[in-house]
């Protein structure tokens, strides 16, 4: 089983308009409730590939009853601590005709000692039963800011390896704890440790800096349509798969986490780990919904997508 972490949920409400125009009125032609928060979403993935998983996190209030709504509606298990407040919304506003999307957050939650050792002790519970974590997204206010160097300490210490995909601070506390994979777009990089990430060979030589300044074992950095360029133990490599018609590209980050920690679940190799993850990462962007995908989207592009070696 694979275990997901979330602290910050959220209910993701994808509101499809044709181009944002400030001052006047639009009308939009779809919304679609969807699962929201990093752990969450890769949950959802995994789910959709058909890998046992089971999430855990904090959810709150009648938004937090609806988004479990969504996680039961998906078949995935949960284990989740209630607290007090909201959970937060995340409207998605996706523009058709220019195939970009935003996010306006609204909400929030505030955690307690007590509400996050619950976590922690469901945590260590379940970590007994679990081939793999993914630890994603923000942490909500209250939380320690070493929350993320917690869990993955308690996971090394359980002999689990872990892929954290916290920018920011958690991850910069989270350091220490050599986690697995450190996983992140560029333009978290960039606000993370304050690198130049364009143009494309001054990313890769920040990455192998960072790298090698941090002893990081894996470093992932998503790349959107570039691809996925990763800094492994077993070489540098970057994923491609061909550019789709973007419909909704959240979540298309965590489906690359979520493929990514299935395949070398499995054993593989790097370089066919990495051609599964930026299958399923280009497969989430044709759905409306946040990290929703078809499996026969993921083996099809698999079929496309190229990994080859950069240094």
């Amino acid at each position: 089983m694979i275990l997901t972490v979330t602290a910050n949920s959220a209910l993701d409400k994808v509101i499809f308009i044709s181009e944002f125009r400030p001052t006047s009125v639009m009308r939009s032609t779809r919304l679609v409730e969807s699962v929201g928060g990093k752990g969450l979403d890769a949950s959802v993935v995994l789910q959709a590939l058909g890998v046992p998983n089971l999430a855990v996190g904090f959810v709150a209030g009648v938004t937090g009853q609806r988004l479990v709504q969504l996680l039961d509606g998906y078949g995935i298990q949960h284990d989740l601590v209630w607290v007090a407040g909201e959970t937060r919304t995340a409207h998605v506003v996706v523009e058709t005709r220019l195939h970009r999307h935003s996010h306006i957050m609204t909400g929030g939650y505030t955690v307690n000692p007590h509400d996050v050792q619950a976590l922690l002790e469901r945590y260590r519970q379940h970590l007994s039963e679990t081939i793999w974590v993914i630890c994603g997204g923000s942490l909500p206010p209250g939380a320690p800011p070493d929350l993320c160097r917690t869990l993955s300490t308690m996971a090394d210490q359980a002999g689990v390896p872990m892929l954290l995909d916290c920018p920011g601070e958690p991850l910069r506390q989270a350091l220490p704890a050599r986690t697995t994979i450190v996983k992140m777009n560029r333009y978290e990089l960039r606000r993370t440790f304050g690198v130049m990430v364009e143009p494309w060979p001054t990313l890769l030589e920040e990455m192998q800096k960072l790298r090698q300044s941090l002893g990081l074992p894996n470093l992932v950095i998503t790349c959107g349509e570039e691809g996925i360029l990763a800094l492994t133990t077993q070489g540098s490599y970057l994923a491609a798969s061909p550019p789709q018609q973007v419909v909704n590209a959240a979540g298309a980050g965590d489906a690359v986490s979520a493929a990514l920690v299935w395949r070398l679940s499995l054993g593989d190799p790097w370089p066919e780990a990495l051609r599964w993850a930026a299958a399923a990462g280009a497969a989430v962007v044709l759905t409306e919904g946040t990290a929703d995908c078809r499996i026969e989207d993921v083996q099809r592009l698999y079929q496309e997508t190229v990994v080859r070696t950069v240094s």
